[in-house]
């Protein structure tokens, strides 16, 4: 694979961090356009591991995600494409999933700022990062049932805010990830501790 030798080049000839991010964006970006991956397929990758040990099918995904039949099928066969989820359709590949959303999440699905609406809390103006991170700045997905009050933050798909608030272990999944769609560099980070302990429990399930 291409980003193989390009790793090992810049690992035996720069030994830059940069250039390994930089290299990591790319082979992201490639398997994006590879797969055809689209914003749900994060969404459902998230809620399979959120619902841990809880046995599933894909109706259920289809119910607790408000997406038709096809479209949860259609997305987990583009994961197994994108090396995200095993062959099966049942386990998400972590560490790939990982890297995918620390290198690649914030380039390929950025997120669009809008106005101040009434909604549920998003980034780390959610759980668990708002006990982290003091921020004058209420960030939401516009919901007119929601109990907060911000700046809008699009959603990777218009039915995040109705999943989300059904499952608050989805919800925190989808905070930390538009976390690191709009955060600032410690933002980042903590998003990124806190996602990696969380995939950890999950891959020793």
């Amino acid at each position: 694979m291409a980003f193989v030798s390009y790793f090992v080049y810049t690992m035996d000839n720069h030994n830059s961090q940069f250039a390994i991010r930089e290299s990591r964006i790319m082979y992201i970006t490639t398997m994006k356009t590879i797969s055809g991956m689209r914003p749900q397929d994060v969404v459902v990758l998230a809620k399979i591991i959120a619902l841990g040990k809880s046995p599933w099918k894909g109706i259920d995904l289809s119910r607790q995600l408000h997406l038709s039949a096809s479209e949860i099928s259609e997305s987990l066969h583009r994961s197994v494409t994108a090396r995200l989820i095993d062959a099966e359709k049942r386990i998400v590949q972590t560490a790939t999933f990982l890297d995918f959303l620390v290198y690649g999440i914030r380039v390929v699905y950025p997120a669009s700022l809008g106005g101040f609406q009434r909604g549920i809390p998003t980034a780390y103006s959610a759980a668990p990062l708002n006990k982290r991170i003091s921020s004058d700045e209420q960030l939401v997905w516009a919901y007119e049932d929601g109990n907060a009050r911000g700046q809008v933050v699009e959603p990777l798909y218009p039915t995040v805010p109705l999943a989300a608030k059904e499952d608050t272990g989805l919800h925190a999944l989808l905070a930390l990830i538009d976390t690191l769609r709009v955060g600032k560099v410690r933002e980042i980070q903590l998003a990124k501790e806190e996602l990696s302990k969380r995939f950890a429990e999950y891959a020793i399930h």
